[in-house]
């Protein structure tokens, strides 16, 4: 699996993920099956920052991970 997000990607995707899990615990507005999707999807943010990895960017061709070139 080669990786093919960067960091402010993977940076992004947790803030967004922490922020949905604090309102969800803080106030009453989240609540019922909009809940639960939105903490399923908080999840898979969290697991695809870890892997750096995301399965939605194959398809598209897209990759925010920064491309090394090496010179001799």
């Amino acid at each position: 699996m080669k990786k093919n997000m960067g960091s402010a990607d993977r940076i992004l995707r947790i803030l967004v993920a922490v922020a949905i899990i604090a309102v969800y615990f803080t106030t009453t507005w989240l609540s019922g099956t909009l809940a639960i999707i939105l903490l399923v999807l908080s999840g898979i943010f969290i697991l695809t920052s870890f892997i750096s990895f995301c399965p939605l960017y194959l398809p598209f061709g897209i990759s925010t991970c920064s491309e090394k070139t090496i010179t001799d």
